[in-house]
């Protein structure tokens, strides 16, 4: 998905209203940031300069992603640990993912700046092209956050119960578990064919996604329940299973004699920092938009419209870079990258011995071993 506009920020300055009776903090933060004012997308300067960004952001992204697909596919085909094969199956259906997620919604945005947006009667409706659109971004909104969940499950399985992980987990498996991932997304993202909520076009006019600010009715507030709950659900999910498998591997670490060596934990320490990494990207990318569309649907009566408008609007920029940053996660948290930042690490910090000592660069062997030079 990408930036879909920018914002005038030469309103007066933003001060919340604390001190009028019975104003929250939500509601005071609501109403700052609706003083932010939207220029008119279908000015030829604000539609120049919103065809550049879009551009720009399409171009980061595709590159991104086709360079960590490049080194995904190569790490691929010459892995041949099954516990490491499987993560990078996982790891490029993501960045595939990703990278259609950032194409085909970013083209129809594109296409939107370049007629200057909807015409205002035709905001608040719904086309074909809108259907499309709003689908899009729930479906590849839900793909990233369903597999970067069940990557932390199948890792903190690998790390917890290694044997079980071993004879429950198989390529064919993690390939059926893919395609139900898909096929879930998929399902919820067609709900509105079946009448089952709806999607409509958003300020500035240049974007589509679930109803949640116009003539909102029951179904709509389920689907927005749905698609928020299910993708909080997810990140919540991978938090708990992340935490588990770090605390595994550090104990493993403490407990480890000096002087031995167990090379496979290396791969677990890397998969796990690469799951880390996505986790955190997910969270501050999609967290503000699954919950500022909960906020928006259920906002007081009597609300500005507008001012939730503008969550909205800041949610959908934020997620724009998850499918940008995803890619890098892997490219920069690789053994060979983690092994050169420990080391630089440690000369700076003259450490020696004690338990932050026992992290020696044997847990990320050499970069002209064959095993790593193959990721």
């Amino acid at each position: 998905m990408l930036a879909v506009s920018h914002f005038n920020s030469s309103a007066s300055p933003l001060v919340p209203r604390l001190a009028d009776g019975g104003g929250g903090l939500v509601e005071a933060m609501v109403t700052a940031v609706g003083q932010l004012q939207q220029e008119n997308v279908t000015s030829p300067q604000n539609q120049i300069g919103g065809t550049i960004v879009v551009v720009l952001f399409m171009s980061l992204g595709i590159f991104s992603n086709i360079v960590a697909l490049f080194i995904l596919v190569n790490a691929y085909s010459l892995q041949r640990r099954r516990s490491k094969a499987t993560f990078l199956l996982f790891a490029t259906s993501l960045v595939i993912t990703d990278f259609f997620g950032h194409v085909i919604p970013g083209a129809m945005v594109l296409r939107l700046y370049l007629i200057g947006g909807v015409s205002p009667e035709d905001f608040g409706s719904s086309d074909g092209m809108c259907q499309f659109l709003g689908g899009s971004m729930v479906f590849f909104g839900l793909c990233p956050l369903f597999m970067g969940c069940a990557m932390a499950a199948e890792r903190c399985l690998g790390v917890t119960k290694p044997l079980l992980h071993s004879s429950l987990v198989t390529k064919t498996r993690t390939k059926v578990c893919l395609s139900a991932i898909w096929l879930a997304a998929l399902c919820v993202a067609l709900l509105p064919c079946f009448q089952l909520g709806s999607y409509t076009y958003q300020e500035p006019r240049t974007w589509c996604f679930i109803n949640v600010l116009n003539d909102t009715k029951e179904v709509d507030v389920a689907f927005v329940a749905l698609f928020s709950g299910l993708g909080l659900t997810s990140l919540a999910v991978a938090l708990v299973c992340n935490t588990i498998s770090g605390l595994t591997l550090v104990l493993a670490r403490i407990r480890r004699r000096p002087g031995s060596h167990h090379s496979a934990r290396s791969h677990d320490i890397e998969m796990v920092a690469q799951l880390v990494g996505i986790m955190v990207t997910s969270c501050i990318c999609w967290s503000p938009l699954l919950i500022f569309a909960l906020m928006s649907v259920k906002r007081p009566i009597g609300a500005n419209p507008s001012n939730y408008e503008t969550l909205m609007h800041m949610g959908v920029r934020l997620a724009t870079w998850n499918q940008i940053l995803d890619p890098w996660v892997y490219i920069l948290l690789r053994r060979t990258v983690l092994r050169k930042i420990y080391l630089i690490v440690k000369c700076q910090a003259g450490m020696r011995g004690g338990v932050i000592g026992r992290w020696e660069k044997s847990s990320f062997p050499s970069l002209d071993q064959k095993e790593v030079s193959q990721v």
